[in-house]
């Protein structure tokens, strides 16, 4: 049996990741949002164009893609950033459909939470998940995060009905 491999993003594999990403927008939120938001959430910020220059940045702002790959196939991506001096963020997280409940998640996200506290020096970290995420919600939970709010989800008018819950925990 092959390993799973946790690992950041090549800049070859943006066509990979954008589908990747593709599939886990319809996924998690076809049941939450209307096509048409979800469409220009996926032109916006799912684009190959975009994704590739993601994932040829690194800095303290956005760390890049980290992937988990099983034989040359995406399975899961998380990625994210600092928003404040010692508060890490994750703006980007999805496991592929068919390999939810593996343990992917988790993966990444200790591999992720590794790389905003020893380089980048957070000692918090924030994430914001859709109001109804039946996906994300538990997970974050079950990790530590703590409810703290509820905001118009960002690139979201009140109108697109896009609510965030926000949680943060301690790392």
């Amino acid at each position: 049996m092959t390993e799973i491999l946790v690992r950041t993003a090549r800049k070859n594999e943006a066509k990979s990741l954008a589908d990747l990403l593709f599939r886990c927008q319809w996924f998690t939120y076809g049941e939450l949002f209307t096509n048409a938001y979800i469409e220009r959430l996926i032109e916006k910020y799912y684009n190959v164009e975009r994704v590739k220059q993601e994932v040829t940045t690194t800095d303290k702002k956005w760390h890049g893609y980290i992937v988990a790959e099983k034989e040359g196939q995406l399975l899961g991506v998380i990625g994210g950033g600092m928003k404040q001096e010692t508060d890490g963020e994750i703006y980007v997280f999805y496991v592929a459909p068919e390999a939810r409940g593996k343990g992917i998640g988790s993966r990444l996200l200790n591999f992720y939470t590794k790389i905003q506290k020893h380089t980048y020096g957070a000692d918090r970290q924030w994430v914001s998940v859709a109001k109804g995420n039946i996906y994300g919600i538990p997970f974050y939970e079950a990790k530590g995060f703590i409810f703290e709010r509820e905001e118009v989800s960002y690139g979201a008018t009140e109108a697109d009905e896009d609510i965030s819950l926000v949680y943060s925990r301690r790392i």
